[in-house]
């Protein structure tokens, strides 16, 4: 069977392509792909060719670490059965093309033990479970050690930086400020303050979560955090930290890099949004056909507008 891929044949250059789909093997499922989300950070460096070297990383690849389908075929002895709708991390399953990470296809064959169970009513909210994980990890260290300060700043008003946002309101901590530049992006808190960065004369947040993507904000940053404070980039950069070091010691100035999630954070943050602690809504911005990729990367990466870009994979279902 044939399953319809996106693929970057070469920074800037994409392709839809029809690849052999596996058989299922033992401890498998396949899925029907319905809706996949388009990474602003991540697919963002492999797309413009600025991501650092990864194992295996080559084009042409096969990107995608947000999909949302539905199971039609399962193993025998699989835990998931033929209906359930799953969450899918991306995917390795298709031969002649790296998979980094592999989910932007029609259909997918993966481990039951990867994809994540997850309402039907979520529909295409369901993408924005990787990024809710992200930003759960950047407080809850996955699990593995003892949870950080939560924000009281966040750098940035993008999905993450509101989803940042929204996890700490949801849990009972004080509101965080969130600075954002585009008056477009600043609109839409819920239960917190978004404000420009020339309008906020604090010098004394304990914890700053920059979620912008921006290294070169470091010495700023670090001006406007207690002293013992601690400055956290939550995310990919594709830029060299920078920064005083005068200024950083000084303050005694703690930075920390948060990096991908892990399957704690997944099954705590579906379970917040079950629960209806975590809303997901009003985050996606755009929806585009498969058959539109390329226009629909070019807005996702060019457009200031889009939040966040979702291929509708249904006619291909």
């Amino acid at each position: 069977m044939k399953s319809t891929a996106v693929v970057f044949d070469r920074p800037k250059k994409l392709s839809l392509q029809a690849l052999e789909l596996p058989n299922i093997e033992a401890g498998q499922v396949e899925v029907a792909v319905q809706y996949s989300g388009i990474s602003t950070g991540a697919e963002r460096m492999l797309w413009d060719g600025s991501m650092s070297a990864l194992p295996g990383m080559d084009y042409p690849l096969i990107p995608g670490f947000e999909t949302f389908g539905q199971v039609v075929k399962a193993h025998k002895g699989a835990k998931l059965k033929e209906g359930d709708m799953v969450f899918v991390p991306g995917a390795n399953c298709f031969s002649g093309v790296k998979s980094l990470y592999g989910g932007a296809a029609s259909r997918l064959v993966v481990s039951d033990t990867q994809v994540l169970p997850v309402s039907d009513a979520l529909g295409s909210d369901a993408v924005l479970l990787a990024l809710a994980a992200t930003a759960y990890h950047a407080v809850s260290g996955g699990g593995t050690q003892e949870p950080f300060t939560p924000p009281d700043l966040i750098i940035g008003h993008g999905v993450m930086g509101r989803l940042l946002a929204r996890l700490t309101v949801a849990a009972g901590c004080p509101a965080p400020t969130v600075w954002e530049t585009q008056p477009e992006i600043a609109k839409g808190a819920q239960g917190y303050e978004v404000i420009r960065p020339e309008d906020d004369p604090r010098k004394d947040y304990q914890a700053i979560y920059d979620v912008s993507g921006d290294t070169l904000l470091l010495d700023t940053l670090i001006q406007r955090i207690r002293p013992g404070g601690e400055v956290v980039l939550a995310g990919l950069f594709n830029q060299n930290l920078q920064f005083s070091s005068a200024q950083a010691v000084l303050r005694e100035a703690r930075i920390r890099l948060s990096g991908e999630w892990r399957r704690p954070d997944l099954l705590a943050v579906n379970q917040l949004v079950d629960n209806g602690h975590l809303s997901l809504n009003g985050l996606i911005t755009h929806v585009q056909t498969a058959e539109s990729a390329t226009a629909a990367y070019e807005t996702a990466f060019g457009d200031v507008a889009c939040l966040k870009m979702v291929l509708d994979w249904s006619a291909h279902a």
